[in-house]
């Protein structure tokens, strides 16, 4: 399994389109910071781009890594080699090395820059995001053997999470406005978590104020004890339920 790990890890890092998605994160993160002296306006602007360019270069990336890999994977399943351990490797070294690309592009910059606990959360979420994305792409791909139909799906995925599901909130809260939402609203963001990781570095950011009550409620709860332990959970279960499932998948999968 470490050898897998290590030969993806490896292929990956040398890949030019990974050296790239570092330099791209690299150059736009010292940018921002160097734009503004104002360290706060500077995690804003790059909470956006974690939340928006973080989940579709790791679910695209992904999806298409493993569709490319699939005479390699079969190569591997003809040996004396458990699935679970060869399709756990494959998502080690995606993530790893994914990961790896966000810590020094973007990491890096914030901790030079902003090293306070809302650059931290900043980190944190843009390495869940990194996971969970890693991880929606490998149950994409082994849901079909279409490569352009699993792609496709990933960006329906990834336009579902980051566009039209808050979209859908905005309706629900318009065609329901005369009753109290606050509170099942914070059951609806969990439920997203790129809403969720939105969230948690806003009210880091202590700006919960300009949303009104709903950002009260939001203060009040993921600002809680209960609340950031409840959240830590959701984000550990949006990063662990896909790669659980893509793998129930790939073991009965007949390649």
């Amino acid at each position: 399994m470490r050898t897998i790990i290590k030969y993806v890890v490896v292929d990956l890092v040398k890949s030019r389109i990974v050296l790239a998605y570092t330099f791209f994160l690299l150059a736009m993160s010292f940018g921002i910071f160097n734009i503004d002296e104002n360290a706060t306006k500077g995690i804003m602007s790059l909470m956006n781009l974690v939340l928006i360019i973080i989940p579709l270069v790791s679910i695209i990336f992904s999806t298409i890594y493993v569709y490319n890999s699939s005479e390699f994977i079969e190569l591997l399943v003809a040996q004396p080699l458990k699935r679970k351990s060869l399709w756990m490797s494959i998502y080690s070294g995606l993530a790893v090395s994914l990961s790896l690309s966000f810590v020094i592009g973007v990491g890096l910059p914030v901790i030079i820059y902003d090293g306070s606990a809302t650059g931290l959360t900043l980190i944190v979420a843009g390495l869940f995001l990194t996971l969970i994305f890693t991880g929606i792409a490998l149950l994409a791909s082994v849901l079909t053997r279409d490569k352009a139909k699993g792609i496709g799906v990933s960006i329906l995925v990834w336009f579902l999470f980051t566009l039209i599901y808050d979209a859908i909130v905005l309706l629900l809260l318009f065609q329901f406005s005369d009753y109290p939402l606050e509170k099942p609203m914070i059951g609806i963001t969990m439920l997203n978590p790129v809403d969720l990781s939105r969230i948690l570095i806003l009210l880091k950011l202590d700006i919960s104020a300009l949303m009104g009550y709903t950002g009260a409620i939001f203060k009040e709860f993921f600002g809680s004890v209960t609340g950031i332990g409840l959240s830590a959970l959701m984000l550990f279960l949006w990063t662990i339920m896909p790669v659980w499932f893509s793998l129930k998948k790939f073991q009965r999968k007949d390649l």
